[in-house]
Parts: C-alpha cells; structure tokens; sequence
C-alpha cells in the first residue's frame, strides 16, 4: 500500500474534487462550435444580463440547473483524447468565478488543454475586479461582451455578435489592455 506525504496529498486532493460543486445548465462533450478544435463545454447556470436573442436563456435563473462536482468534471475531460481544449459557457461563467477558477487551475494541472471562456463582461471590467481576475488568469481566451440583437453576424470566429471580442488574455494581462486574437 502507498505510504508518504504524495498519497495523502492525492487523496486529499481526491477528496476535495469530490466535494467541490459548480451549478451547471449542461455539458457538451464534443463541440466544434464554441471555439478552435474539439471542445468539452460547460454551460455555467445563472446570468443577471438576460440579452435579447440569448442563445442559452435556460441558463439564466441561478436555482435551475444543477450541481455537478470537479471529479465528475475531470473524468470527461481527461477521458476524451481529441479535446484540444476546454469552453465555459453559459450563463455567466463569472458570477461563479472561484469556483471555475478552481477547476481550471486542476484542468492546467492535469492536462495540456486550453481554456476559453465565454463573458457578458467586457475584459476590462473582468481584469479590475479582484474575483474575476483569479477566474482570467487561469484561461487562454476570452470572448467579452454582451451578445447584441442588433450587432448579430454569421461571419464570426465563434462570436455571436459585432461587438464582441476573442481576446489572448496572457498577453492582455501582460500589455494591460485587451489584445485580440487573430485567426488566419
């Protein structure tokens, strides 16, 4: 039988993913649609926006939904080989930003995977909030802004409207301004 500090600390660790919820509306094990490659996408329940024209008005109401913990979460994850990342989606992923970035610190941890996230937030409001930031500073990409009826488009890279930005947020953090990502 294992013995030491690494065995308590992974069954420790174990225990804790165990315990630790986040209230989802959903999951899609293989999306194309919600950002670069083949994605696992969890759509967070609760938003306060409510925008016109809401692709996902199920996940408003906070109470629907339900919980799902971190180790359920990372069993999909680490059991499907093609992911090439993962997407927080909503809702509004920010309104349980502990949480999330919990699970996307264990998600960097355990797996080569990026992480993008989806925001009703503009970047520059997510940066200059303490709770927030934790949750940015642990994803790659970041789509901001809210979805606009009358700045809806076909012709975006995984944006639903006009005004919204896919943003590099390493390199946004660093420069303190939103850098946006090119694709081409």
């Amino acid at each position: 039988m294992p013995s030491g500090v690494g065995y308590i600390f992974v069954c420790r660790l174990g225990q804790i993913m165990e315990n630790l919820t986040l209230r989802i509306s959903g999951v899609t094990n293989d999306s194309i649609v919600d950002g670069p490659g083949f994605r696992y996408v969890i759509f967070a329940q609760g938003c306060e926006m409510h925008c016109e024209g809401c692709h996902n008005p199920q996940t408003w109401d906070k109470n629907g939904g339900y919980d799902i913990t971190f180790a359920e979460i990372m069993k999909s994850v680490t059991a499907n080989p093609l992911l090439d990342g993962v997407t927080l989606s909503g809702g509004e992923p920010f309104l349980q930003a502990e949480k999330f970035a919990a699970l996307c610190r264990e998600i960097k941890a355990s797996t080569t995977l990026n992480i993008i996230s989806y925001s009703g937030y503009t970047f520059e409001h997510l940066a200059a909030n303490k709770a927030y930031r934790e949750l940015l500073e642990t994803i790659d990409c970041l789509i901001d802004g809210e979805f606009m009826i009358e700045e809806k488009s076909y012709d975006l890279n995984f944006m639903g409207s006009k005004n919204q930005r896919f943003i590099d947020v390493p390199k946004s953090l660093a420069a303190g301004k939103a850098v946006i990502k090119i694709f081409g």
